[in-house]
């Protein structure tokens, strides 16, 4: 059987709402609308963690952050941590990453035949960018309007900003229209090589600073923007969390608006033609990299899956950017396509919960090789082909001392009781019964009517943690009992125990172990 060819694309803060697919009032991606009709739009799509680096940990070694114990930005390198490139590399793949790769050191670089950074300032697994694309920018004299990170306006390192305005750059010259053009040069290599490609584009925008290029910024009227439906209502009333009231005053009080008018209407609209903007031309590069499949002749070789790492708040709630993220599901909950002719149903909809930690070994299973045994994920291959999802399954997103748990109509923050020991010293906690408040404007946590719910989500929390947990070392767990690693190249003995490249011991394993007692 020929392998086929992967495209996964990662678009930065990308809230799942602002699509024309999901019914957004505004949004212009006729490119991704047009790639959920040809396949699957996962609509309850969870991301383990609302950080950058976290959640792309995750989804490129399908581990969980209490697995892979990455909570905040780069880091160091995670020895032995398998990831889907090597894991493809392996299997005969020509593997390549660009953009907004955003990793702990070393980690991606060195299992992938070609490698970008695109982003600047401490952006990256290896600090700086990418010299090729700085090299192109300064032979177009243009790099010094380079505008994603900082505005060079403001200063010899300028500032970052979810204030807006048009970039000067064209859009050839942005990272979107750059990544697209050299992703398409990067195929062509793999073509030439006689290989399968593994190919992952990941864009930065619309992570601020939201500076779409002007055509982009042109497809929209701030005066005229819907804004979502809970961008204006009490928060303290509602019952939300401490740290987002606090989050949502401030953003009120103002001081981070750098254009004019610098009211907080004018600020908030600029940061949603801005933001919309940005996603447009996420939309656009896609649609070159769509265009460039169509064209050679490679759709039905080629499977397609766009993604975020998290979303944005988007004036929701009154906050403009991202923190804190584990108080929505504008943050906890992202866009996930894919394409995948004869192997995903064409204009679907998946409505189950599925997690971002998916991806890897679904990706193992419709490239027809083996899975990546490291990762805590599921195969979601069948639903995406049209058989029913799993309506019981977990969706989790991980701070480390705060969790979401999404299941079926009901999301779940819990907080320790220290978190917020002076305004609720017997403890806090978020529900929100998605089916009657999709925009999550009631927190339902402390209703009597709901406790019970409450209580059976808090219990399904905690047999989740324990039983996803990957130890490094337990009693009972030998290669007597389970496959020898002579025959299975992703394990190794470590005295008695067989463990994963990672030094972990798979949890699946655990279940199987006769002696509990010693678990």
């Amino acid at each position: 059987m020929t392998q086929p060819n992967i495209l996964f694309i990662v678009a930065d803060q990308h809230n799942a709402k602002v699509l024309g697919q999901a019914g957004h009032p505004d949004a212009h991606t006729p490119h991704l609308d047009q790639l959920a009709r040809a396949g699957c739009r996962c609509e309850n799509a969870i991301t383990q963690n609302p950080i950058c680096t976290p959640s792309r940990v995750s989804f490129l070694s399908g581990q969980y952050p209490h697995n892979h114990g990455y909570y905040s930005l780069s880091g160091r390198n995670p020895g032995g941590l398998p990831n889907i490139f090597g894991h493809f590399r392996g299997a005969g793949y020509f593997t390549a990453a660009m953009g907004k790769i955003h990793c702990p050191e070393y980690w991606v670089e060195d299992d992938c035949d070609v490698f970008h950074e695109s982003n600047s300032w401490m952006a990256g697994s290896v600090i700086g960018r990418s010299a090729a694309y700085s090299r192109f920018l300064r032979g177009r004299g243009v790099e010094a309007l380079e505008d994603h990170i900082l505005l060079p306006e403001f200063g010899e390192r300028g500032r970052q900003t979810v204030d807006s305005r048009p970039s000067p750059l064209k859009f050839e010259e942005s990272q979107e229209g750059w990544l697209a053009a050299t992703a398409i040069q990067t195929m062509e290599l793999a073509a030439a090589r006689g290989q399968p490609f593994l190919l992952h584009v990941s864009f930065p925008r619309p992570h601020q600073c939201t500076t779409p290029c002007q055509e982009f910024w042109d497809l929209y009227d701030a005066d005229a923007l819907s804004l979502p439906p809970n961008a204006e209502y009490d928060l303290e009333a509602a019952g939300k969390a401490p740290h987002m009231i606090a989050s949502a005053r401030r953003w009120r009080a103002g001081g981070w608006q750098l254009f004019a008018p610098k009211t907080f209407e004018a600020g908030r609209r600029r940061k949603l033609q801005g933001y919309l903007g940005a996603v447009s031309q996420v939309d656009a590069a896609v649609g070159q990299l769509l265009d460039y499949l169509r064209q050679q002749n490679r759709e039905q070789d080629t499977i397609v899956v766009y993604t975020s790492d998290h979303g944005d708040y988007a004036a929701e709630h009154g906050i403009m950017e991202k923190a804190p993220g584990i108080c929505s599901d504008a943050i906890t909950r992202v866009p996930l396509i894919w394409r995948a002719p004869g192997k995903v149903a064409a204009g679907s909809v998946l409505d189950e919960v599925v997690e971002l930690v998916d991806i890897a070994n679904t990706l193992c299973a419709l490239a027809g090789i083996e899975p990546l045994e490291t990762s805590d994920g599921r195969d979601i291959s069948r639903w995406l082909a049209g058989a029913a999802g799993d309506a019981q399954r977990l969706g989790i997103t991980e701070f480390a001392w705060s969790k979401s748990l999404r299941k079926g109509r009901y999301r779940l923050v819990y907080y320790p009781r220290a978190f917020f020991p002076d305004e609720y010293p017997q403890g806090f906690g978020e529900l929100y019964d998605l089916n009657a408040d999709p925009w999550e404007i009631k927190n339902r946590y402390f209703d009597a009517d709901y406790q019970d719910i409450v209580s059976a989500l808090r219990g399904e929390l905690l047999e989740w943690l324990i039983t996803s947990t990957r130890p490094g070392t337990v009693s009972g767990v030998n290669s007597a009992r389970f496959d020898s690693p002579a025959r299975n190249r992703q394990r190794r003995q470590r005295y008695q125990t067989v463990v994963n490249h990672d030094g972990k011991i798979n949890p699946r394993l655990l279940r199987r172990a006769k002696n509990k007692n010693y678990l």
